[in-house]
């Protein structure tokens, strides 16, 4: 089987985007298959004109990348088939419509928040005209891939049309996420943040989408220290802070035991899993949530959002909590709600926290890579022999 993998261009900066196409390619060349990979590259973008990167960078994405892709597309026989590794690669779509493809889904927060769903995310009118582009293109797909069930759902909303195909297939956990030392693990992060961690500290690992909810990580924080007057620092780990949460940081009392780390190895990423007393993730909205995932596989408890997704990687494994709510005149109250679960999840004895452990590593057992890529070959398969 020849695979063609169409990806977004290595210039908009990615790193989720580009693991995971790299993920696809190496698993299906690993399973005997032809793969190549299509990509945008930065021809007009590289004009050094100051303030037009980005629009000269969507000259290079939708009108020079398809006239290529098209040519290449002429010279193919029957036996491919294309694979779009994200939905929002949809102008693309059209090109093999009529051939056989698969398009692989992550989330659609961008499109629902196009449509005003969530009211923490005021969408341009520029960035609204943007995303119906990119639904035009990916609702002529027939054939799909989930990341979850709540994605599968969000796309039958968003299609005009029902699939002829739609599927869910949990992405592959990277297996270099394994339980370690704990009391090694906070020394050798201690030493390379410079930080005394040996008592331990509360995680947080995402970046500065506003569904992380990245303030509310401080909000509850604020809340645990005001109430339970207990220290541990703070770590969170990710994008360098926005102006945002940087203003939440000065405005709190505990701030110089809230510790920003961006630009981090991933050894020591690992690390500073494995030694987290508990890993705080209150995201509002997520396409998965492999955050979870990797701290239930490192040995850490998890006290995450009481909503879909965050629950199909949490399964009955983590502590809950509460969204936050859209009105900021009730983060108060929800933040000392947190905080009151996040002390139970600080205060279990060894007993209860190993019990938490084994829910974890069994649950990270439906996430296994080897698994997630027989299956995505196997869809591959179908939609090849059905065309």
């Amino acid at each position: 089987m020849k695979i063609v993998f169409f990806a977004h261009p290595l210039f908009l900066g990615s790193q989720s985007m580009p693991r995971f196409v790299n993920m696809l390619a190496e698993g299906m060349q690993g399973r005997g298959h032809e793969v190549e990979v299509w990509r945008p590259e930065p021809l007009f973008r590289n004009v050094p004109v100051n303030g037009l990167k980005k629009w000269l960078g969507y000259i290079d994405q939708y009108l020079v990348f398809p006239q290529q892709a098209k040519r290449k597309i002429k010279q193919h026989t029957a036996d491919v088939i294309y694979v779009l590794t994200d939905h929002a690669l949809g102008p693309y779509v059209p090109l093999v419509a009529n051939r056989p493809h698969v398009i692989h889904c992550h989330d659609f927060l961008a499109q629902a928040s196009a449509k005003g769903v969530y009211p923490q995310n005021i969408t341009s009118a520029t960035g609204i005209k943007y995303q119906s582009y990119i639904h035009q293109g990916y609702n002529q797909g027939r054939n799909f891939i989930s990341v979850s069930e709540k994605t599968k759902a969000d796309l039958a909303i968003y299609l005009d049309h029902p699939a002829k195909r739609s599927e869910v297939v949990y992405n592959g956990l990277n297996p270099a996420y394994v339980a370690l030392p704990v009391t090694s693990s906070r020394l050798a992060l201690g030493k390379a943040f410079n930080l005394d961690l040996i008592q331990g500290y509360i995680l947080h690992v995402g970046g500065n989408q506003w569904y992380k909810n990245r303030t509310g990580v401080i909000a509850i924080y604020d809340q645990w220290r005001k109430k339970y007057g207990k220290q541990l620092p703070l770590v969170l780990i990710g994008q360098k802070a926005s102006a945002s949460l940087l203003k939440k940081w000065e405005a709190s009392l505990y701030k110089n035991d809230i510790h920003f780390f961006s630009g981090v190895d991933d050894e020591s990423v690992r690390l500073a899993y494995a030694g987290a007393s508990v890993f705080l993730f209150p995201s509002i909205a997520e396409g998965f949530g492999w955050p979870i995932a990797e701290a239930m596989a490192s040995g850490t408890v998890v006290v995450t959002t009481n909503e879909a997704p965050m629950l199909e990687v949490a399964g009955e494994a983590a502590f809950l909590i509460a969204a936050k709510p859209v009105k900021e005149e009730l983060e108060e109250d929800w933040a000392a709600q947190s905080a009151a679960v996040l002390e139970d999840a600080l205060t279990l004895n060894e007993a209860q926290r190993n019990e938490w452990l084994k829910k974890g590593f069994q649950q990270i057992k439906k996430f296994k890579l080897t698994d997630a890529l027989d299956r995505i070959e196997k869809i591959y398969k179908k939609v090849l022999n059905d065309n």
